[in-house]
C-alpha cells in the first residue's frame, strides 16, 4: 500500500493533537509513516503507533534545537527520498507552513496550505480549503511532484488505530544553510491553564463590545467553565485589552474549533477570515444588525455582560 509521510509536532516526546489528526487523514490515503525529530523523538513511537503509524522515523541532533527550520527541512527531505510517499502532511502552524514551503521548493512539488479536509482520488489527494477570507470553499490537488499539504488543526478527529509503529533511525546530512539562523535564547510561555488557541476544541472570543481589559474576566470565566481557549478581535487587541498572541483574524491566528463563541464582536471580514471554518458558531451581541449574525449558527441579541455570566453559571451548575 502507498505510504504517506506525516511530520510530527511534539515537545520532548509529547505529541501535539494536530499531529494525531494528521494520522487520521493520512490513513485515508495510505499507510502513515511518521517523522519525529529532536529530543524525545523516540518517545513518540508508542503514541504514533497507537494512532496508525506503520513506521516511525526518528532523528536527533543539536541542529534541530539550536537552529531554525532549515535542519528540519533537511530531515524531511531525506525522509521523503527514503519513503517516496504519495503525500507529505504537515500541521498548519507558522513553522509548519514554512517547513512545507521550503520542502516543496526543494523537491519541485506543488503545495496546498491550510487544508480543512483531504480525500483520496485516482489522480492524487484532493484537499478542501476555505479561500478569500473563507468566503469560498475550493477542492484542489497537486499535479506536480509529491503533494505537500498543510492542514488546519481540528480538521479531523483523533482516532486510535493500532499499527506496527516500527521505529527506524533516520540519518540526516545537513546542508550549508542549516546553521544560518541560531536560536540564542528561549523564554517559556506563561502558563494559563487553558488550551493552545489554534488547537482548542472550543474558543470563546471577546471584541470591542467587551468594553475594556478588566471586563474580559467574563469572557475568561465562560472559557474556563467550558475548558476553552480565549481569543480576541483585532479591535480588542489594538486597544490593549488582551495580548496580541490571542488575536483571531486575518492578521492574527486562524482557528477552526468545534465551537466558537463570539462575544461583542461585530463580525468584520478581518475577523471572519480567522474563524469562519469553525464547526458551530454562537454570537452574542446587543446589535441585532451586527454582521456576525449572518455567519452564526446560533445568535443571542443581548448584553454580553448579562448573557455570559448567566451562561457560565448554568454550565457550572450542570457540571456540578
Amino acid at each position: 500500500m502507498a505510504e504517506v509521510l506525516v511530520y510530527v509536532d511534539h515537545l520532548d516526546g509529547v505529541v501535539r493533537k494536530p499531529s494525531l489528526e494528521l494520522l487520521t487523514l493520512a490513513r485515508r490515503l495510505g499507510d502513515p509513516v511518521a517523522l519525529a525529530l529532536g529530543p524525545g523523538a523516540a518517545d513518540t513511537a508508542a503514541v504514533l503507533a497507537g494512532h496508525g503509524a506503520v513506521r516511525v522515523l526518528t532523528a536527533d541532533a543539536p541542529e534541530f534545537t539550536d537552529y531554525l527550520v532549515v535542519p528540519k527541512v533537511d530531515a524531511l527531505q531525506t525522509a521523503a527520498k527514503a519513503v517516496s510517499p504519495v503525500a507529505v502532511l504537515i500541521s498548519s502552524s507558522a513553522e509548519g507552513k514554512e517547513i512545507a514551503a521550503r520542502l516543496a521548493l526543494r523537491t519541485g512539488s506543488g503545495i496546498i496550505t491550510d487544508a480543512t479536509d483531504i480525500e483520496p482520488s485516482d489522480q492524487g489527494p484532493v484537499a478542501t480549503q476555505a479561500v478569500f477570507a473563507a468566503s469560498f470553499t475550493t477542492r484542489s490537488r497537486v499535479t506536480r511532484g509529491i503533494p505537500v499539504i498543510t492542514v488546519k488543526p481540528n480538521s479531523a478527529p483523533v482516532e486510535t488505530a493500532p499499527a506496527a509503529g516500527t521505529v527506524e533511525t533516520l540519518t540526516v546530512s545537513f546542508g550549508d544553510q542549516a546553521t544560518g539562523t541560531r536560536v540564542v535564547a528561549r523564554t517559556p510561555r506563561a502558563a494559563t491553564g487553558r488550551p493552545e488557541l489554534t488547537e482548542a476544541a472550543i474558543v470563546v472570543s471577546g471584541g470591542r463590545g467587551v468594553g475594556g481589559a478588566d471586563s474580559f474576566s467574563v469572557v475568561e470565566a465562560l472559557a474556563d467553565s467550558l475548558g476553552a481557549a480565549v481569543g480576541a478581535s483585532r479591535a480588542a487587541v489594538d486597544a490593549g485589552w488582551y495580548p496580541h498572541t490571542n488575536q483571531v483574524g486575518q492578521t492574527g491566528k486562524t482557528v477552526s474549533p468545534q465551537l466558537y463563541i463570539a462575544s461583542g464582536i461585530s463580525g468584520a471580514i478581518q475577523h471572519r477570515a480567522g474563524m469562519q471554518t469553525s464547526k458551530t458558531i454562537i454570537a452574542v451581541n446587543k446589535d441585532p444588525e451586527a454582521p456576525i449574525f449572518d455567519l452564526a449558527d446560533y445568535g443571542v441579541i443581548g448584553d454580553l455582560h448579562t448573557v455570559l455570566p448567566q451562561l457560565t453559571e448554568q454550565i457550572n451548575q450542570r457540571k456540578g
